[in-house]
């Protein structure tokens, strides 16, 4: 049965999307040891042989949406226990609220045109829109709920804690899906154009237009997966399982990393610029094909310009063989 959207969820109720996937708390300070015994239970979580279930996804749609509704209900839901895993929760909690919601909508009035989802953290629920089209990072409105239960699990994961927006953003795209080929030509691009940022400019770019955020997505992602290569899968679980027990979350990522915020990003940096980004780009099945691409594209302007060049032999030849005749033509005459 298709249900109607409950005025308890109309949008001129909720807040806007951009500043409340993160949920701010109170934090309290605890003592080290507190510390440490939060960060051994987070990694143990994670390194736990034992399955987790995924999330129960509680989906509402007019009844124009049941199409959408249908399409996602039949979503298979069984790899959202690996995000539930990621993030440090031994069980997924309590059902979360999908609400699929129109162009006519107040929910889709107060956000931009380019924004295919969001999510409320500390209410559990999350708002999608079908009609739109989803943009970078995501490519199926499949991709926009994976992506917002993750948000909604990160923020139980810290307990409800702040979390900056960088990490929260770049830690939902790391376990939404594989980094592909567009995601290393993005940072490619990034660290070619763009100026070396710090993760709270980061932060910034998502106050910004739709450019601005595609290049946070982008940015925030890959330092995501820097941080999960260097310190191990646990090192989002640990961070998070020390800001649920009330360390701020730079100490939090301190502690886990061994070194401040500042020097993890300077370590980010100068890894971009060597093999360990740049080979897997060269190695990739998709760089294989462009290559061939590429080689055949050579070729092709490599034979235009060999047959370029001996027109233009022929033509030159033709022309001195003509003025040659000519040069004769007028001796004979002459003679």
């Amino acid at each position: 049965m298709v249900m109607a959207i409950t005025p308890s969820l109309n949008a001129s109720s909720l807040p806007l999307p951009m500043g409340s996937i993160v949920s701010h708390g109170s934090r309290h300070a605890r003592p080290a040891v507190r510390l440490g015994a939060a960060l051994l239970l987070a990694v143990l979580a994670v390194a736990s042989p034992a399955a987790q279930a995924p999330p129960v996804l509680v989906i509402m749609a007019p009844e124009e949406l049941a199409s959408a509704r249908s399409r996602l209900e039949a979503f298979d839901r069984q790899p959202l226990a690996g995000i539930v895993r990621t993030v440090g929760l031994e069980h997924p909690g309590p059902p979360i609220q999908v609400v699929l919601a129109g162009e006519d909508s107040e929910a889709a009035r107060e956000v931009s045109l380019w924004t295919a989802g969001y999510a409320l953290s500390h209410s559990s629920l999350i708002v999608l829109f079908p009609s739109r089209s989803p943009v970078y990072p995501h490519d199926t409105l499949e991709d926009v709920l994976r992506h917002e239960v993750a948000h909604v699990l990160i923020g139980r994961a810290a307990g409800g804690q702040a979390v900056p927006r960088w990490f929260h953003e770049g830690l939902a795209v790391a376990v939404e899906r594989p980094w592909d080929l567009e995601d290393r030509s993005r940072l490619v691009w990034e660290l070619i154009a763009g100026p070396r940022l710090s993760a709270r400019e980061m932060n910034a770019l998502f106050d910004g237009g739709q450019g601005a955020q595609s290049r946070g997505y982008s940015l925030s992602a890959a330092f995501v997966r820097d941080l999960i290569r260097a310190y191990g899968a646990g090192a989002p679980a640990a961070i998070l399982g020390l800001v649920r027990e009330g360390a701020p979350f730079d100490r939090a990522l301190a502690t886990v990393a061994g070194r401040p915020l500042g020097l993890v990003e300077d370590a980010f940096w100068d890894r971009q610029r060597g093999w360990t980004m740049w080979m897997p780009l060269a190695t990739s099945g998709e760089a294989f094909w462009l290559g061939v691409i590429g080689l055949a594209a050579l070729a092709v302007w490599r034979r235009r310009r060999n047959a370029w060049r001996i027109r233009r032999r022929w033509e030159e030849e033709e022309r001195t063989a003509a003025e040659r005749e000519r040069a004769a033509s007028h001796s004979d005459v002459l003679h």
